[in-house]
């Protein structure tokens, strides 16, 4: 079962992140891929994703734990959907913890069960999956992130 982890800190109060992370119609700003968000509550949506070729993917999610402001996670619903073929599995777990005067370390975890013929690319699932956790991470700290003083960029 591929588990990917990264984490980062972010020069944020855990607060400031928690309002963000917490709201799925954030999801566009800082998760890769996603061009909208759909039926959003506190507890269910739909992210509406565009492929490199410009098809329309839907993919629903349901909130599984909430620990304000230090834990979340979410799963994909999967049954009857495009990645039901390939996963029989997708869970989000997202940790913050406050990293002393230098912000929050945030800590994306992916864990994913394939199936079928794709457990023998669940390398390429692994290497595929750090990319987008790594992208997230970069999103955040883009949206949430304090800025450098000397380039006005946020911190890396």
């Amino acid at each position: 079962m591929p588990r990917v982890k990264r984490s980062r800190t972010i020069a944020a109060d855990p607060d400031d992140l928690w309002a963000v992370i917490s709201d799925p119609h954030h999801l566009p700003r800082w998760w890769p891929g996603v061009e909208r968000v759909e039926d959003a509550t506190a507890g269910r949506w739909t992210k509406v994703l565009i492929s490199p070729k410009g098809k329309i993917i839907r993919a629903d999610f349901t909130r599984v734990e909430s620990e304000r402001p230090r834990r979340l996670s979410w799963r994909q619903e999967l049954e009857e959907s495009p990645f039901e073929r390939v996963m029989s599995r997708s869970v989000t777990e997202l940790s913050l913890d406050p990293a002393g005067g230098e912000g929050t370390r945030v800590e994306l975890r992916a864990i994913q069960r394939v199936r079928g013929l794709a457990r023998f690319g669940s390398f390429l699932v692994r290497r595929a999956t750090g990319r987008q956790l790594d992208e997230a991470l970069d999103g955040l700290d883009g949206l949430v992130g304090a800025p450098s003083e000397a380039s006005g960029e946020p911190h890396r």
